[in-house]
């Protein structure tokens, strides 16, 4: 084999290479799904695919970024990993919980009350491993060219004829809001002033009183002692004269 031949060969194989890293669809992806795609549809399973791109971490949690019209009162969770749990937040939901295996994709459903009017719907989705790695699956395409992140994105078919789009959900139904702590006053009455400052004083007037009816009984009892001894010392005198 010539060096010309093995100069040709080398050329083939590195085009080839290229070529087929070009043709290869990149190998995490975060794809979302629905159990009817179309626009003014009720009660949709959206279904999430989080493909594991680490050999070293599994997924712990998927940030989900909903999309207008889709408000977070109207999104309950369906199915996650065990384990797992939705929380919401300003701009959507949170689901996590374990990390996952090494390697195993993350998978979620959530039932929405209803889609809105439109034809597609992105889901900025942020993938959290348990090593502390981020994926970011939140771009958008532009003029036609596909992002090197793009974000999950639904296409919607039209709506079904007569479909109507329901009246908005109570935002009480996003969670349930903890219940206000019971102040003093609405859990039982405040006494008034005048009756404690009252009572406080009833027990130093009491005693006040009964203070002062005892001296004037003592006072009357010396008295009467006073007025029967005189009698008795007159004459015990007389008495004291006559033996002298």
């Amino acid at each position: 084999m010539t060096n010309r031949t093995l100069r040709v060969g080398t050329t083939l194989a590195g085009a080839a290479t290229v070529l087929l890293a070009l043709a290869t669809p990149a190998l995490a992806h975060s794809e979302v799904s629905a159990s009817d795609a179309r626009a003014l549809a009720e009660n949709v399973t959206l279904t999430f695919t989080s493909e594991a791109e680490s050999t070293s971490a599994g997924i712990q949690k998927i940030q989900i970024v909903l999309p207008d019209g889709v408000p977070v009162q109207s999104v309950a969770l369906k199915d996650a990993p065990t384990g797992w749990t939705l929380t919401p937040d300003a701009t959507g939901y949170t689901v996590q919980g374990p990390a996952l295996p090494v390697g195993d994709n993350a998978k979620h459903s959530i039932v929405v009350r209803q889609l809105p009017q439109g034809e597609s719907l992105p889901f900025k989705t942020i993938e959290t491993y348990s090593n502390g790695k981020v994926s970011r699956w939140i771009e958008m395409s532009q003029n036609g060219s596909e992002p090197e992140n793009p974000a999950p994105v639904l296409e919607l078919k039209p709506p079904a004829p007569g479909a109507t789009p329901l009246p908005a959900a109570p935002a009480a139904s996003t969670a349930p809001s903890p219940s206000p702590t019971p102040s003093v006053s609405s859990s039982a009455p405040a006494q008034p002033a005048p009756a404690v400052s009252s009572s406080s004083a009833a027990p130093e007037a009491t005693a006040k009183d009964d203070g002062g009816n005892t001296g004037l009984v003592v006072a009357v009892v010396l008295a009467a002692l006073v007025v029967a001894s005189f009698p008795i010392a007159m004459w015990i005198k007389r008495r004291t004269r006559t033996s002298a």
